[in-house]
């Protein structure tokens, strides 16, 4: 089996790899072009952030089948696209979180005490004490947005600075934040308060440019901004601006929006800007860690064995397989609604299993449940994951069986709170999943395409109006179903099958309605 290295990694990892029998080619310095000519060759890849494995790589690698980002993220990969290819992505996570902790630290010093000005300084023969008068940490606010991996080693560290921590996550526990020291509030208070602000946070729909112009209104004057996670969560025109304005005082930056930054990036130009060019987890300890991770996965892979870090690859015994996997794409839809109904937040699970499913191994549908709640919220969580985030989380899972079941041959009771809960039932016939309750209301439907559901008073009138609304967006309505409980009157639940998503606008002139109490949207 042949190995093919585009990017950096350990020589253990190298090495390691050869010594179980994988021949492996070191090509670190490969262009897109020459990846395309030789990928073909090749049974498995392994990359850091430099190589893009996009669609059209892909699409050349004929005898590919397995993938591995030695890191954590892995949105240079084409993750869906190498899943419907068969091919099996494996990354690295957790591997440099102590790392990218400590590089964010340096740069939280290097800004404070202007460090690197001071340093070119003294190199150009100058001795200018006074120019370089920082802050200490002691005493100061710390703003920490994103409570992971990264930002909880961060936290941990801040505290021997003797620092106030506040941390915006809306997906931590507050015990979780407790144990580190920190203060769990909302992402406007932290804005206010803080400091100094770093972010730990996932590149995603919701992250991108979640820190422009808005939020630097927000903040104290002479704030200071770290970022090390992704290019793009904060806006670059509005850091320049803010920092020409003195409404900040200085940021350090480890990520860009364009990576090299452009050579005319303004904020390049800047003094009281500390730049590195994308090293949070260029150690040799962070190096090594994630490229035997990554090795060790596809030598387990090509012998036959489980890997551990899969993001698409689920491991089910074959006697189980055919079974089983209806009931795992079912219980990763019960996750989505109930984490779109509880707005992201929650901090208990429960999974009932009942009847001929009861007596199964039924780990990997947990596994999925977990999935489908915690992939509302963060990104790359797979099924291997799911669990240890859950317990990074705070998050309680409890998981009960009961071999009888009264009607159907299988069924899953899930329970997911947060002070309130939501309550699911569902089941399968034969490769067909099926919703069978929400809560009270009987609902009975096959949970795929573009979701609302809704509560509302049940009053004449009600449904009309949501469908005039819907129609004056042009979003057709291609199935409903209204789950009554206790007969005329009282709160009802309303289930809407849409051809298109609706917009945030169309969710809320839908509330505004009359009768109306809520609506959420989800995508099955």
């Amino acid at each position: 089996m042949k190995v093919l290295v585009a990017d950096p990694i350990a020589e253990e990892a190298i090495d390691f790899m050869r010594k179980n029998g994988l021949e492996v080619d070191v090509k670190t310095d490969i262009s897109h072009e020459e990846l395309l000519d030789i990928v073909r060759d090749y049974d498995a890849l392994i990359v850091r952030s430099r190589t893009k494995v996009t669609r059209d790589v892909i699409e050349r690698a004929e005898k590919l089948k397995i993938i591995g980002r030695a890191g954590v993220g892995v949105d240079n990969i084409d993750v869906s696209f190498a899943t419907e290819r068969g091919i099996v992505v494996v990354n690295a996570p957790g591997g440099n979180s102590v790392s990218a902790a400590e590089h964010t630290i340096g740069l939280i010093i290097s800004l404070v005490r202007k460090i690197p000005q001071a340093d070119r300084s003294v190199k150009e023969g100058k001795w200018e004490r006074k120019k370089f008068v920082g802050i200490e940490l002691r005493g100061k606010t710390l703003g920490i947005i994103g409570l992971g991996r990264i930002g909880y080693e961060v936290a941990k560290r801040m505290r021997c600075f003797e620092m106030n921590i506040l941390a915006y996550d809306p997906y931590v526990s507050e015990e979780r934040a407790k144990s580190v020291g920190a203060k769990l509030v909302d992402l406007e208070e932290l804005l206010k308060n803080s400091d100094i602000i770093t972010i730990h946070v996932p590149k995603t729909k919701e992250t991108e440019k979640m820190i422009s112009y808005r939020e630097f209104e927000m903040m104290k004057d002479g704030v200071y901004i770290v970022n090390a996670a992704r290019g793009g969560i904060v806006d670059e025109r509005a850091l320049y601006d803010a920092i020409v304005s003195s409404k900040v005082a200085g940021a350090a930056l480890d990520v860009y929006e364009r990576e090299p930054p452009d050579k005319d990036n303004p904020l390049l130009k800047l003094e009281n800007v500390v730049t590195t060019p994308h090293i949070g987890a260029s150690t040799r300890e962070a190096q090594m860690i994630v490229g035997m991770t990554v090795a060790e996965d596809i030598v387990n892979f090509f012998k036959g064995l489980p890997v551990k870090n899969a993001v698409n690859l689920p491991s089910v015994a074959p006697e189980d397989y055919s079974y089983l996997m209806p009931f795992v794409e079912l219980a990763e839809k019960m996750g989505k609604i109930a984490c779109a109904r509880l707005n992201g937040v929650f901090n208990r699970v429960k999974i009932t299993f009942r009847g001929e499913i009861a007596r199964r191994n039924t780990e990997i549908v947990t596994r999925a449940l977990l999935m489908g709640l915690l992939n509302q919220i963060l990104s790359g969580v797979n099924i291997v994951s799911a669990p240890i985030v859950a317990k990074e989380r705070g998050i309680v899972v409890e998981q009960s069986r009961i071999e009888e079941s009264d009607i159907y041959p299988s069924l899953i009771e899930v329970t997911v709170s947060n002070g309130k809960e939501i309550y699911l039932e569902g089941t399968c016939f034969g490769e067909e999943c099926r919703i069978l309750k929400i809560d009270k209301y009987k609902v009975d439907f096959v949970p795929k395409g573009h979701y609302i559901i809704s509560l509302h008073e049940d009053k004449p009138g009600v449904i009309g109006r949501v469908g005039t609304l819907l129609g004056s967006y042009n979003i057709n309505i291609a199935g409903m179903i209204v789950g009554r409980h206790g007969g005329k009157g009282g709160i009802q639940l309303m289930l809407l099958l849409l051809d298109d998503p609706p917009s945030e606008e169309v969710l809320r002139k839908m509330v505004e309605l009359e009768s109306i109490i809520d609506a959420t949207y989800v995508y099955l």
